[in-house]
C-alpha cells in the first residue's frame, strides 16, 4: 500500500517536537499510557447513556507486553479504539489530539478527567522506536485497521485482524548504541520503576506478565529450598492518589507512611499541608514541612521542587518554580488537571497557571506555618532549628523582597529568659517608652549577652534580641522596620538609653578630656574614628562602637567571605567607661606619662576587640604591651 505523507509534511517539524519538547526520552511510556487512558475514559463515558457498553469500570485496563527476541515494546487497551478516519487525523496529523476535542465537550468534561491535550504525546514514541504500528477496532464495529509509520516520511493505514475493541501500539525499539540502551526499555524493573514513577495514579490498572522467583513446593526439610520462575500477571500501579482522597478519611500515618516512602525521609514530618484549590488555579497539594534539614541543604547539590502531577500523570519530579527559595525545604506535590503533559521545563517557566499555583503554594505554606507556631510553639521550635536559617537569607535575599511575607516567621534568642522570640512577641512587650527594637551580636546567644552595652541596655529594663547567625543583622538590616519600630545594635554609636541628665554629664566630660582623647585617637590612627568617654558600659571599662551602615558584626562576616580580602571597615569608636576608675587613671597618665598612656590605649583597643569577639590584630605587640606595664 502507498504511503501516505504526515499532513504536516515537515520531518523538521516532527523532529523539534521529539527534541525539545521532551527532556527525557523514557517520557514515551507515560504519554502512551496516557493516551491509553483517555480511550478508556471514553468508553467508559459513552456507558453512561449507551446500554449497548455493558462493561463496568473495573473491566477497563492497560496491558503491557515485551518481547525481547523481536525488540518490541506493546501498551493495549479496551477502549474505545479508532476508525480509519480517526487513526488518520489524530496520527496522521501532527499536533492533532482527540483527547483536545472530547474535552471541550462541557457535560463529558463534568463526568471524565481526561489527560491529554495536544496531541504531540504519542510522537515521543519516536525517541525510542524505529517503526510504530497502531492496531485499532472501534466498541461495536466489525472491522479494524493498523496504521504504520517508520517516522516523519510517512504512514500507511490498512484493514487488519483484531478479535477486540480497543488500541494495541507496538513499538520496534532502536538498536543500543554506545549513548543509550533502548534494550533497557524491555526490562521488568525498569518498565515498573517508569510506571511508578509517572503513572501510578492511572486510575485503571496496568498489568503486566511478570516473573516471579518462588521455592518448590514438596523440598526436602534441612536443605536449603529450590526456586522455580512463575509468569504471573501484576498490576504495577496504585491507581487511586492519597491527596485525591477526602483529608476527613486519611490518617496521619498514611500520611506519614507516603511521605516517609515517597521521599526516603526516616521521620516523620513535624507538618502535613493537604489542600483543594479551586478557582482561577484550580489544583490539589500534597506538602510537607521535614522534621529535619536532609544532610545537604545548605549546599549547592540541593535541589528543591514539588513533583508536579496532571490528573495524576507526573509531568516533572522537581518542579523549582513552584516554591521560592525561602520555601525550599517544603517537600510535596501539585495536581492541576489545568497543565499539559507535553510541556517542557522552559516551558514551565513562562506558564501562567504554574505562577498562579505557586503564589497559592506559597501563601498557603506561610499560614500553615503561622498556624504552628500559635498551636504547637514546640514543634515550630522544632522546625525553626532546621530551616530557620533559610528564612532568614530569604528575608536577605532579593534586597528584602519577601519581608512581609517571612517578618512573622522570624525568631530570636531574647533576654528574656533566654528563650526564642518572634518579633510580634518582642513588639507586643515593649516598655512605652521604648521606641527602638535592641539587638546584640555575638557567636552565640551568651556572647551577645556579655557584650557590655547589652548588659546596660537590659540593666535598664529593655528587652534584647541575641543575633548569633551570620546572616542575623543582614536580615534585621533588610526589614528595615516591623511595626513601626526601627532595629539598633547595641553597639551602634546611636545607641540612647541615658537621661537628659546623664546626657548632660557625659558632655562635659567628653569636652573636658578633649585633647586627651585626641590623643589616644591619633595613637590607634586609622582602627578608630574616634576616642570618647560613655555613661553605657555599666562594670565594662571599654567596648568598641560602630557608625555609619556597616557594624562590627557585619564588618567581621562580610570579610570572612571569599575574595574580601579583609577590605571592608566599619567605622568604629573606642569608648571608655566614664564610671570605671580606669577613667580617672587616664586623665593622670595623659599629664605625666603619655608614653605609658598611648601603651594602655594600644591595650585597651586590643581588649575592646576580644570584648566584642574579634580577633586581636597584632597578639605579639600586645603581649609585649602587657609585659611592658607589668615590670
Amino acid at each position: 500500500m502507498a504511503k501516505k505523507q504526515f499532513k504536516t509534511e515537515s520531518k523538521k517539524l516532527l523532529d523539534m517536537m521529539i527534541n525539545s519538547i521532551y527532556t527525557h526520552k523514557e517520557i514515551f511510556l507515560r504519554e502512551l499510557i496516557s493516551n491509553a487512558s483517555d480511550a478508556l475514559d471514553k468508553l467508559y463515558y459513552r456507558s453512561l447513556t449507551d446500554a449497548s457498553v455493558t462493561l463496568t469500570r473495573e473491566d477497563y485496563t492497560i496491558e503491557l507486553a515485551r518481547d525481547k527476541d523481536a525488540r518490541t515494546l506493546t501498551i493495549a487497551d479496551n477502549g474505545c479504539g479508532m476508525t480509519k478516519e480517526e487513526l488518520e487525523n489524530n496520527l496522521g496529523t501532527i499536533a492533532k489530539s482527540g483527547s483536545y476535542d472530547f474535552k471541550q465537550d462541557e457535560a463529558a468534561k463534568e463526568k471524565v478527567d481526561i489527560i491529554g491535550q495536544f496531541g504531540v504525546g504519542f510522537y515521543s514514541a519516536f525517541m525510542v522506536a524505529s517503526r510504530i504500528t497502531v492496531r485499532s477496532r472501534v466498541f461495536g464495529a466489525a472491522e479494524a485497521w493498523e496504521w504504520q509509520s517508520e517516522g516523519a516520511d510517512g504512514y500507511t493505514v490498512e484493514p487488519c485482524e483484531k478479535e477486540t475493541h480497543g488500541t494495541e501500539i507496538t513499538l520496534y525499539l532502536l538498536p543500543d548504541n554506545d549513548d543509550e540502551r533502548y534494550s533497557d526499555f524491555l526490562e521488568e524493573y525498569k518498565i515498573r520503576e517508569l510506571v511508578r514513577k509517572y503513572s501510578d495514579y492511572i486510575r485503571y490498572p496496568i498489568r503486566m506478565e511478570v516473573e516471579e522467583h518462588r521455592p518448590k513446593e514438596g523440598g526436602e526439610e534441612g536443605k536449603a529450598p529450590e526456586y522455580e520462575t512463575i509468569k504471573t500477571i501484576a498490576t504495577l500501579n496504585s491507581m487511586v492518589p492519597l491527596w485525591k482522597r477526602p483529608a476527613s478519611e486519611i490518617t496521619e500515618e498514611e500520611y506519614n507512611t507516603f511521605y516517609r516512602e515517597k521521599f526516603y525521609d526516616y521521620e516523620a514530618p513535624v507538618k502535613t499541608i493537604h489542600t483543594v484549590s479551586e478557582g482561577t488555579a484550580s489544583f490539589h497539594s500534597l506538602l510537607f514541612i521535614p522534621s529535619h534539614a536532609p544532610f545537604d541543604y545548605y549546599t549547592k547539590s540541593y535541589e528543591k521542587g514539588l513533583c508536579l502531577y496532571s490528573s495524576g500523570v507526573m509531568i516533572m519530579e522537581k518542579c523549582a518554580d513552584l516554591v521560592p527559595d525561602y520555601f525550599s525545604f517544603v517537600r510535596g506535590l501539585v495536581d492541576s488537571a489545568d497543565l499539559s503533559l507535553n510541556i517542557s521545563r522552559e516551558m514551565l517557566q513562562h506558564d501562567r497557571q504554574l505562577k498562579l499555583i505557586a503564589r497559592t503554594v506559597e501563601k498557603k505554606i506561610k499560614s500553615e506555618l503561622l498556624k504552628l507556631l500559635e498551636s504547637d510553639r514546640e514543634r515550630y521550635e522544632k522546625f525553626y532549628g532546621a530551616f530557620g536559617l533559610q528564612l532568614k537569607y530569604g528575608v536577605y535575599s532579593d534586597y528584602g523582597m519577601h519581608k512581609d511575607v517571612l517578618s512573622d516567621l522570624l525568631m530570636f534568642t531574647s533576654s528574656n529568659e533566654k528563650k526564642l522570640v518572634t518579633l510580634k512577641e518582642y513588639v507586643s512587650r515593649m516598655k512605652e517608652e521604648q521606641k527602638p527594637i535592641y539587638y546584640a551580636c555575638g557567636e552565640t546567644a551568651d556572647a551577645a549577652a556579655m557584650l557590655p552595652q547589652a548588659e546596660a541596655v537590659v540593666d535598664r529594663g529593655f528587652e534584647v534580641l541575641y543575633l548569633s547567625d551570620d546572616v542575623d543583622e543582614f536580615a534585621l538590616r533588610a526589614i528595615g522596620t516591623y511595626a513601626e519600630h526601627t532595629f539598633v545594635n547595641v553597639s551602634d554609636e546611636s545607641l540612647d538609653i541615658a537621661t537628659d541628665e546623664e546626657k548632660e554629664k557625659l558632655k562635659a566630660e567628653n569636652e573636658s578630656a578633649e585633647e586627651m582623647l585626641k590623643f589616644m585617637k591619633e595613637t590607634l590612627g586609622d582602627k578608630v574614628s574616634a576616642v570618647r568617654f560613655s555613661g553605657s558600659l555599666k562594670n565594662h571599662p571599654v567596648c568598641l562602637a560602630s557608625e555609619g551602615g556597616i557594624s562590627l558584626g557585619m564588618e567581621k562576616v562580610l570579610n570572612e567571605m571569599p575574595n574580601s580580602n579583609g577590605a571592608i571597615k566599619a567605622e568604629t569608636v573606642l569608648e571608655i567607661n566614664l564610671n570605671h576608675p580606669l577613667a580617672a587613671r587616664l586623665r593622670v597618665l595623659y599629664e605625666g606619662e603619655r608614653d605609658r598612656l598611648a601603651a594602655c590605649t594600644k591595650i585597651l583597643y586590643a581588649q575592646a576587640r576580644l570584648i566584642g569577639g574579634m580577633s586581636v590584630e597584632n597578639p605579639t605587640e600586645l603581649s609585649n604591651l602587657v609585659c611592658d606595664l607589668m615590670l
